[in-house]
């Protein structure tokens, strides 16, 4: 068939055909694309949350931590961790006192 001549309605209307399957896949493609696009930017912006939950938890349990241990700038008195610490201390010294003396 010589290049130059022109389509005729069938093959015009195959070609319509082809041209339609084709951007309609193109169309599908681009699709599947932008949803696992959009799954992959769920799945970032979860685990930087999840990350940043998981930071503010450590903060505040170091926080909690500090503030049980550590007596405030201003404040002279003892921290109840080290009151507990020291009383149990005290407890076990007793305990072993009276086991020496009875036994």
């Amino acid at each position: 068939m010589p290049e130059n001549t022109p389509l005729s309605d069938e093959e015009r209307s195959e070609l319509e055909k082809l041209r339609a399957e084709k951007a309609a896949r193109d169309k599908a493609q681009e699709a599947a694309r932008e949803r696992a696009e959009l799954e992959r930017l769920k799945a970032e912006k979860a685990a930087r949350e999840k990350d940043a939950a998981e930071q503010r938890r450590i903060a505040e349990a170091r926080e909690k931590g500090r503030q049980l241990m550590e007596p405030d700038d201003d404040d002279l008195r003892m921290p109840k961790g080290q009151k507990i610490v020291i009383a149990a201390i005290v407890v076990a010294a007793a305990m072993s006192f009276l086991a020496m003396a009875l036994g």
